[in-house]
This record gives C-alpha cells, structure tokens and sequence, in this order.
C-alpha cells in the first residue's frame, strides 16, 4: 500500500468524525447538557479509570444515548453506579416515533437491574 494512499484514507477518515451524529437532529452533547443543568448535576464527570459520566446528579449515575444505543447504555450506566455509588439511570434521546421501540426494549429489562429511565426529545430543548 502507498504512503500517499494510506495518508489520503486516514485523512478523510479524520475528517468524517465531526459528522458522526449527523444523523441526528442534535448532537448528544447538546441533549446531555441541557438536561443535566436542569437536574442540577454535574455533566462529563471524570472518575477516577479516566471514563467519564454523562451527568451525576446527587442520587444518579446518568448514562445519556441515543435510543438505538439502549443496551450500550445499561452497561455503562450500571458501571457508572458501581464507580460512583449512586444510583444508575439512563436518559434516553428519542429523536422519531420509531425510537419508542427502544424504549419499549430499555423500559422491560431496567426494573429488574434497578435503572432509573428517562427520556428527552428535541422538543424538549426548546
């Protein structure tokens, strides 16, 4: 493989990242944010493995996904609560109808693990 082709490759691979959610109305960032002030919680909190919490709140852990990313988010919100000795919880981004069937699969496992669900849309920014 040529150095020129292989630089060329990782350059527009590097540049496709910025566009990673753009699929999405909003980036999650965006979601994480606004809800997490509202919670009066701390967003982007480092523990002490270098991962970081989307937000802590005086009780939660709080895991903030897009719907698709569900089962990823329970994982990661039932670490967050073992790192942080709070409680899990994952706030849910539902961008379209069709994302409720996530909701529908997160909601039917997440009493049996103890997670707390929420849910936040676009319109709830404005």
């Amino acid at each position: 493989m040529k150095k020129g082709f292989f630089t060329g490759f990782l350059s527009a691979m590097l540049l496709c990242v910025p566009f990673a959610e753009a699929g999405h109305l909003k980036a999650e960032k965006v979601y994480q944010r606004n809800w997490c002030e509202k919670a009066g919680g701390v967003a982007e909190f480092r523990l002490s493995d270098s991962t970081r919490v989307d937000c802590v709140t005086k009780q939660y852990a709080v895991e903030v996904d897009f719907a698709p990313k569900w089962a990823e988010a329970v994982g990661q919100a039932l670490y967050y609560s073992t790192m942080t000795e709070k409680r899990p919880a994952v706030l849910l981004i539902l961008e379209k109808e069709a994302d409720k069937r996530y909701l529908d699969r997160l909601e039917r496992i997440s009493g049996n693990l103890g997670i707390t669900v929420w849910t936040i849309t676009p319109e709830d920014l404005e």
